[in-house]
């Protein structure tokens, strides 16, 4: 199995006609949502608040979050957005995936539209 990659659009909410477009790896084992903090300077977001994250390796870190609109396969969602380091690759978090309707499809590498989204 590989990794699922996905073109994400970011949007900020109260001026939504400064977005990026980015490939996002699917990361089920991220909470959160990641992007570059220049990204988000960019489209003129500000951080919100800080939140406490466990790495991969689990070192824990507290990192700048911020809210932000999410796009990709055809849905829009509402996200947490963490910031992440210069370089740091855009992460596509399970609570965005799930708020989409979505879920990986490991084996062919894509997303897989669920029939209805969970409201219970």
């Amino acid at each position: 199995m590989g990794a699922t990659y996905v073109d994400v659009t970011i949007r900020n909410p109260a001026d939504p006609e400064r977005y990026w477009t980015g490939k996002f790896l699917v990361d089920t084992g991220a909470f959160d949502s990641l992007v570059p903090r220049a990204r988000l300077e960019a489209l003129g977001l500000t951080p919100r608040g800080r939140r406490e994250y466990v790495l991969a390796d689990g070192k824990p870190v507290a990192m700048d979050i911020t809210i932000a609109e999410l796009e990709f396969e055809g849905e829009v969602v509402g996200g947490t957005i963490v910031y992440g380091d210069e370089g740091a690759e855009p992460l596509l978090g399970v609570t965005a995936l799930e708020s989409g309707g979505f879920e990986v499809d490991p084996r062919n590498e894509q997303l897989k539209r669920l029939p209805a989204v969970l409201l219970k």
